[in-house]
């Protein structure tokens, strides 16, 4: 008996669960979860929050709108930010805004610099809503009061509501530059992108209506965006558009015409690049006086053509000329810009780029910035209203030749080991059939680049060959040593070129240092140099005929950098490794 009911007694325990592990009521029977660490909180630096790998997802649930900086504690750029992004912290928790501001260290958190794609510091990303899989790249000011506003866009309405004459009124009154879009239907697709334009251009302020009584006050019949411009004896432009800026000297009228509109396209419907070119264009006023201030948008207007106007504000003989230079302004509106340098002011490097004294002012210079040729007027041309006009046709025309920036030939340029080549000397010795002409095209000073790229419009002033640019100091020594060691070598000149003094028309020089080998014989053959900075590495491609040998990498640490980008790259050593790069561009 016992052995028969050993079996069901088994059976039954197990199916009660009771033996082992086996299945219960509901289910099997599972481990105890593991208890989970409680998340950390995460810190905060002068109002910034700092996250890491444990603490961004909290941060990310917490905030809905969240700015990150992803920045490198050895990176200059970074460390130039972080006082204004403190203040634009404290100013949005002022206002008690929804926007968070927060920062990352990249080096120190690998993991997440790979997860957003960080490939230099410092990096921006603005995460809505907890989306941790598309974030919004931050292009906007580096600035506190940029930054704050750019977040307040996003976070709030970028365009005001304007339901009565006064809302328009109140608004117009308060700024310089206003943008009204005037929409029947406030749900066509044309109402989305003019917000989104209004997101992003900081220095106006944007207003929306599609009240009947607001179109009849301001005569239209169909949808229309309106920049609307104050009018009165001001300065030359100094601060934004949309701000209130710094007091101006007199002599330029402020704006000159008090709105400009930009009819909807009915069919073809809202096109957000021409309305931001049309908005740049019109905002600016028809004589800018270049600072820092408004150098972005000056290049930022996309104009290619630009008419400098070189004074000293002081004066009150050169003040008068600014009422001509702005009433030849007007014709060429949207084609030249007209700009005014104040050579009293810190300029320097503008004189410079385009080979000037201070003491030449006043006169006129124009330049492309898209193939960076530079023209000038006959040797004491007048600076009046006619004479301006005459002048920008002329080059519009291609009736005058470009001039291009070269030093005087030095009496001792062969004497020493390193041969010293000018923009004058520049096509007999490089292009020389009998020579190896290896040349070194460095930056010997601060010539700044009076230039609108893709990448920046922006001018930038870089020093590349001053004692901290450790690719030119760390890479003269062995130069000397090359020209030292191949000076008796006839067939052989080893050269340097400063290019910020000195231009040429064979080709642009974009880096510094850039090193182009020219071998003898016909054909003006250029072979750029991508080889290692050492001497040994040098002297292997002189012996080869300017080939490198096929163990050597065509990229290396040290290489010529792009000017002026502003950023870091996030793989730099830092400071203190002498073998990598550790310059901040």
């Amino acid at each position: 008996m016992d052995g028969q009911l050993l079996p069901v007694l088994l059976l039954l325990l197990g199916a009660s669960g009771l033996w082992g592990q086996g299945p219960g009521p509901g289910g099997p029977l599972e481990e105890p979860p593991e208890e989970q660490p409680p998340e950390e909180e995460p810190p905060e630096e002068d109002g910034v929050l700092v996250l890491s790998q444990q603490t961004l997802g909290q941060a990310l649930r917490e905030h809905p709108a969240l700015l990150v900086e992803f920045y490198a504690p050895w990176c200059g750029h970074c460390r130039a930010l972080a006082p204004e992004y403190s203040k634009a912290a404290a100013l949005l928790a002022a206002e008690s805004a929804r926007a968070r501001l927060a920062k990352v260290d990249g080096p120190a958190e690998p993991e997440l610099a790979e997860e957003f794609a960080v490939t230099e510091y410092p990096t921006l990303k603005f995460f809505r809503d907890g989306n941790r899989t598309h974030p919004e790249e931050y292009t906007g000011p580096r600035e506190a009061e940029g930054i704050a506003e750019w977040l307040r866009r996003r976070v709030g309405p970028s365009a005001r509501r304007l339901e009565h004459e006064e809302d328009a009124h109140a608004l117009m009154d308060a700024r310089d530059v206003v943008v009204v879009g005037f929409f029947q239907d406030l749900q066509d697709r044309d109402v989305a992108t003019f917000l989104g334009l209004a997101q992003d251009a900081l220095d106006m302020t944007f207003g929306l209506t599609n009240r009947p009584q607001l179109f009849q006050k301001f005569g239209l019949t169909k949808d229309t965006v309106v920049l609307f411009k104050k009018v009165g004896q001001a300065g030359s432009e100094r601060g934004r558009g949309g701000g209130a800026g710094s007091p101006d000297p007199p002599g330029v009228v402020q704006f000159d015409e008090g709105r400009a509109d930009f009819p909807v396209d009915k069919e073809l419907g809202l096109d957000q690049g021409d309305l931001s070119r049309f908005l740049l264009t019109h905002s600016m006023r028809l004589v800018t006086e270049y600072n820092s201030e408004t150098s972005s948008k000056i290049f930022e207007a996309r104009i290619l053509n630009h008419l400098l106007l070189f004074i000293n504000q002081t004066l009150d003989a050169h003040r008068e000329l600014l009422a001509g230079f702005r009433e030849a302004a007007s014709p060429f509106r949207g084609q030249v810009l007209f700009v005014v340098v104040d050579v009293n002011a810190d300029n320097d490097h503008v004189l410079q780029y385009f080979g000037l004294e201070a003491r030449e002012a006043p006169t006129l210079r124009f330049i492309n910035v898209e193939t960076t040729k530079k023209y000038a007027p006959e040797p004491g041309a007048l600076v009046t209203a006619a004479a301006v006009t005459d002048f920008c046709r002329v080059v519009l025309s291609g009736g005058v030749k470009p001039y291009r920036l070269s030093q005087e030939v030095p009496p001792d340029w062969d004497q020493r080991p390193v041969k010293t080549l000018v923009g004058k000397n520049f096509e007999q010795v490089a292009f020389d059939e009998t020579k190896n002409v290896f040349i070194k095209f460095c930056e010997c000073g601060c010539g700044g680049r009076w230039a609108a790229g893709a990448l920046l419009a922006v001018l930038t002033c870089p020093i590349l060959d001053a004692p901290w640019c450790t690719h030119c100091k760390e890479m003269a020594p062995a130069w000397e040593e090359l020209a030292e060691k191949y000076k008796d070598h006839e067939d052989i000149v080893i050269a340097e070129l400063d290019a910020t003094a000195n231009e040429l028309e064979a080709f642009p020089v974009h880096g510094f240092p850039t090193l182009k080998y020219f071998p003898a014989g016909p054909g003006r053959k250029v072979i750029d140099y991508k080889g290692a900075r050492d001497l040994e590495t040098f002297s292997k491609f002189l012996d080869s005929g300017g080939e490198l040998p096929t163990e050597e990498p065509a990229e290396v640490p040290g290489a010529a950098f792009p000017v002026g980008l502003g950023l870091c790259d996030p793989f730099q050593e830092k400071p203190g490794n002498a073998t990598e790069p550790r310059d901040e561009l």
